[in-house]
């Protein structure tokens, strides 16, 4: 038996290949299907089986293609309605891989058709779940995000969510062990655990939601309290997952055409594409193209892209490092962001090389800023909320960066202000928003909170966001 985690922490995502005797069946695969398929064939094995936990929000999964190259069915659990041909299974149904067996546990709750796969060994033992977003560690799905689809409130959906681990998943051993769908990161939870792996005895101790005493009714209260509105992107993904969608090659295709600097300035003028630009901050805060949006390649990037440009169909202009292009566009396309048209040939340099309009965002190091103060300048705060309420700089104003676009009024029209995040990655994306804004009053502070802390700036705890009237 073959148990192997395909993680990918840019989605914060677990991607699961279980085999034995050659046969192999892949749960909630991410959207470029190779790595499975090289794997399989590899081992000499076939791939029997796609099996999805439900219609993921997040991200969009590689089960359509993975099906129409290997022929494998898409197995869902009972009430999935796909466009496309799939078995929809029983509660309870079994599946044979090898001398393995994997179980439909209907487990409801997150969304309506949300299922726990639970594998049992060649003797027929209990070993593992893959639990999808029913159950992560440290926390539990969140019930809000199909509301809409199954008509009911998020708080039915949490009381149903509440029997599935109660009746399904609390029942079982404590030494099997727990495969979720998503770790710390996700936007799919809030409060989980930076492990990826655990057994479901330490999360019935640790997990909040697997508390042996917890009512229905705290279990609810607790499960919907402080939830964040999802990103825009999340229900357009769902449509993909549910519907399908355009082939990865010819995404790459279509996205991975070098544009000299007057044809790449031309196809922005004409399609109004959005010029991405996923260099490292500092070389975006150097120079980029003007009206360009930073979102870099090192951090949470397909993430932030989801939660910052609305539209998955929005059509995209590419400046990437050099042989990183195709890399973008793959992980554009894990959130569905399909409409990438081509990067700049040669980077920055040759639009500079071109005498092409450059534009900078200022930046200032801590030990600046601590210095400035006194001048009562404004400084505004785009971490999470969280962030902001554990440590802050006194008299910060909180714009959240997932909803900097609500905030945009706060900013002073043309008196100089501050901008900071963690580490200064965030920073630097409110910033390129900004300026594609209009405003370009800004100075960005170079290292963020880590920063400011380490220069000896006075921070607060206070948690009440401060916010500019």
């Amino acid at each position: 038996m073959t148990i192997e985690q395909i993680y990918t922490g840019c989605l914060a995502q677990g991607a699961y290949y279980i085999e034995s005797e050659g046969e192999v069946a892949i749960i909630d695969p991410l959207r470029e299907v190779q790595p499975y398929l090289k794997r399989a064939n590899e081992n000499g094995a076939v791939i029997k089986y796609i099996f999805e936990t439900h219609f993921h929000a997040d991200f969009v999964s590689g089960h359509v293609t993975l099906s129409k190259e290997t022929g494998a069915p898409i197995v869902y659990g009972p009430n999935a309605n796909p466009s496309f041909e799939s078995i929809t299974a029983k509660d309870g149904e079994e599946f044979k891989l090898g001398k393995l067996t994997i179980k439909v546990l209907h487990t409801p709750g997150h969304t309506m058709e949300s299922t726990t796969y639970l594998l049992q060994d060649e003797k027929g033992k209990d070993h593992a779940i893959f639990s999808g977003d029913t159950l992560f560690l440290g926390d539990v799905g969140r019930p809000d995000l199909a509301q809409k689809a199954a008509d009911m409130t998020q708080e039915e959906l949490a009381g149903i969510l509440f029997d599935s681990l109660r009746n399904k998943i609390m029942p079982l051993a404590d030494d099997i062990i727990v495969y979720p769908a998503h770790g710390a990161g996700s936007a799919c939870g809030k409060n989980m655990m930076k492990e990826t792996v655990d057994t479901l005895g330490n999360q019935k101790k640790m997990n909040y939601a697997l508390r042996a005493d917890m009512t229905r009714e705290e279990f609810i209260k607790e499960v919907t309290d402080g939830l964040l509105p999802p990103p825009l992107y999340f229900p357009l993904n769902v449509k993909m997952n549910k519907e399908g969608y355009e082939d990865i090659d010819t995404v790459l295709e279509r996205g991975t055409r070098a544009l000299i600097p007057d044809a790449f300035e031309i196809a922005a003028n004409e399609t109004g594409a959005v010029v991405l630009d996923v260099r490292h901050q500092d070389d975006f805060a150097k120079g980029h193209v003007p009206r360009s949006i930073f979102i870099g390649l090192g951090g949470s990037f397909a993430p932030w892209v989801g939660a910052l440009i609305a539209d998955v169909k929005q059509p995209i202009l590419l400046v990437a490092p050099k042989g990183k292009e195709e890399e973008t566009i793959t992980r554009l396309s894990r959130v569905g962001f399909d409409g990438t048209l081509g990067y700049l040939d040669g980077g920055i340099e040759a639009w500079k090389e071109a005498d092409k309009e450059v534009d900078t965002v200022t930046s200032i190091n801590a030990d600046v800023l601590k210095q400035r103060l006194a001048e009562k300048i404004p400084v505004f705060d785009v971490r999470k909320e969280t962030e902001f309420a554990s440590e802050h700089i006194e008299d910060a104003i909180l714009t959240p960066l997932d909803f900097l676009n609500d905030h945009l009024a706060e900013f002073p029209e043309s008196k100089t202000f501050y901008v900071h995040c963690a580490g200064g990655y965030r920073s630097m994306i409110a910033a390129s928003i900004l300026k594609s804004r209009g405003i370009h009053n800004l100075i960005d502070v170079a290292g963020g909170f880590k920063a400011i802390k380490e220069a000896g700036i006075p921070v607060t705890d206070f948690v009440c966001p401060t916010t500019l009237k």
